[in-house]
């Protein structure tokens, strides 16, 4: 029976078979925010029985997804924010305002083992959310990512370029300089969310980072992992429970 996983975020739609309850090699389609490229389901089975999806895009932009796999795919469940799952509980009194995403992003942490875990999601949005050892979420922070800090820069100041630039301590041109302060804002943000981690649950988390501006926070917080199916593992531990 073909299942698949469908991630579909402000930037990029991914996309992984779930093989035998665990996450397959899959692929990602980058979007501008009102569409997916017309070609996308080229790379996709012409069958499929069974679709788990999770959102946080824009309604049209879910419907267009939608439509796509209505041709090809028996069911669709689509994952919302629960108050817990499989022994993790989240913070938020509120489900609902808890992204999918990051929801997503703890059961996949808590399905990895006992933390604690500092999760930290690099998209339009840097998130930070701590898991502790017994899978209870003791909440996050969110702040621009390092791509949105250019893009906010450029917008008010055109002049200043929207990527480019290397990470230095003090930078003597503007490219490096804006990537320094950029990445470094963020990187700043995870090792204080680090400290204040351990001095909540009395032991230093690991850090997961996931997301597609990634590469620049690994390279920046010593010890941090790379989790780049982080919410498609949460997406196959939630699949599994149903």
């Amino acid at each position: 029976m073909a299942e698949w996983l469908f991630d579909l975020g402000n930037t990029r739609l991914k996309c992984a078979p779930l093989e035998q309850g665990r996450v397959g090699e899959g692929f990602a389609v980058a979007h501008d925010g009102r569409a997916l490229p017309d070609d996308w389901t080229h790379a996709l089975p012409a069958r499929i029985d069974s679709a788990v999806l999770a959102s946080v895009a824009p309604a049209p932009l879910r419907a267009s997804l939608l439509a796509a796999l209505g041709g090809r795919c028996g069911r669709v469940s689509r994952v919302h924010t629960e108050p817990g799952f499989a022994g993790m509980r989240i913070a938020y009194a509120h489900p609902e305002r808890l992204g999918v995403d990051r929801f997503l992003a703890l059961l996949g942490a808590h399905a990895r083992g006992p933390g604690p875990w500092l999760l930290v999601g690099v998209g339009t949005a840097l998130t930070i959310d701590l898991l502790d050892r017994d899978g209870h979420h003791r909440g996050g922070r969110i702040a621009p990512s390092p791509a949105l800090m250019r893009e906010s820069l450029h917008r008010r100041a055109p002049h200043l370029p929207l990527q480019g630039g290397r990470h230095v301590a003090f930078a003597d041109d503007t490219d490096d300089a804006l990537a320094s302060g950029c990445e470094g804002a963020a990187c700043a943000l995870v090792e204080a969310s680090r400290r204040d981690a351990m001095q909540l649950v009395g032991a230093s988390p690991t850090v997961l980072v996931h997301g597609g501006g990634a590469a620049a926070v690994l390279a920046g917080i010593e010890g941090a992992l790379a989790a780049p199916t982080l919410v498609l593992e949460g997406m196959a531990r939630w699949a599994r429970g149903q």
